[in-house]
């Protein structure tokens, strides 16, 4: 058993994590916001693997359950003052008032152990209110439209790009309305609250539809990028309502 440390932006990780599942790995954990590490079988071809992932650090690895082991890591945590979230495989139930959710790790971006993730998931808390729709673009794993059904949203819209990240987010606690798409497909006005978890890159591209899909009245909660980043997002929207920060990591609530 080998494993390859790998650093990885944020915008281009849940691609990586699926690249490397696709690669034969036996489990993988994200370290912090810039990398992740990654276990392979010894016959997975290294050599291979070191050059497709130029400047990552290999490390040989004692003999014991790295599949185990790297889902240990990922532990239930408390988000923001509602939110429970679990490991898919573990039945610990949540806590007196708080909504549990089961996240499954290496399918799909989003197990909620990223900040940004989190961030969303406390304004949602502030700004949803029951029976408000809500249009969830670039969903990965689902974890935000699960959120805003949990907390009570007449309509949760969800779509990605990813076809993989569109099925795991229709889990039978999802969205129902998913599709495989962005934006640019949905109509003019369509949700009282937008969210856009995604990279400064793909917000700023987005931008036009993600305001147009705002209905009058409503909020657009845009994160995944860092705090050095939110100046260039904001030359792409209008003056922000709120910014929130966790460590590097910034929101824009417009």
């Amino acid at each position: 058993m080998f494993s390859l440390e790998i650093e990885c932006g944020s915008e281009d990780r849940d691609f990586l994590v699926a690249e490397l599942w696709e690669r034969g790995s036996a489990g993988i954990v994200e370290l912090d916001a810039r990398s992740v590490r990654a276990f392979f079988e010894d016959g997975a071809g290294r050599g291979e693997l070191l050059k497709m992932y130029p400047g990552s650090r290999l490390r040989v690895e004692e003999e014991r359950d790295w599949v185990r082991a790297a889902r240990d890591l990922l532990q239930p945590m408390e988000v923001g003052a509602r939110f429970y979230l679990a490991p898919a495989w573990r039945d610990d139930p949540a806590p007196a008032g708080r909504l549990r959710i089961a996240v499954n790790p290496g399918l799909a971006f989003g197990t909620g152990v990223h900040e940004t993730t989190q961030l969303c998931l406390e304004v949602l808390e502030d700004y949803l209110r029951p029976g408000l729709s809500v249009l969830d673009v670039g969903t990965g794993s689902g974890i935000l439209a699960r959120a805003a059904v949990l907390l009570g949203a007449g309509k949760v819209y969800a779509c990605d790009t990813d076809r993989v990240a569109v099925e795991i987010a229709g889990s039978p606690d999802g969205a129902p309305n998913r599709f495989v798409g962005s934006a640019d497909a949905v109509a003019s006005g369509c949700a009282d609250v937008v969210l856009a978890n995604i990279s400064p890159e793909a917000v700023i591209r987005l931008a036009p539809d993600l305001l147009r899909a705002r209905r009058a009245g409503g909020v657009l909660i845009a994160s995944g990028f860092e705090r050095s980043e939110t100046d260039m997002v904001r030359k792409a929207m209008p003056t922000p309502r709120e910014v929130r920060e966790k460590r590097d990591w910034a929101l824009m609530v417009f």
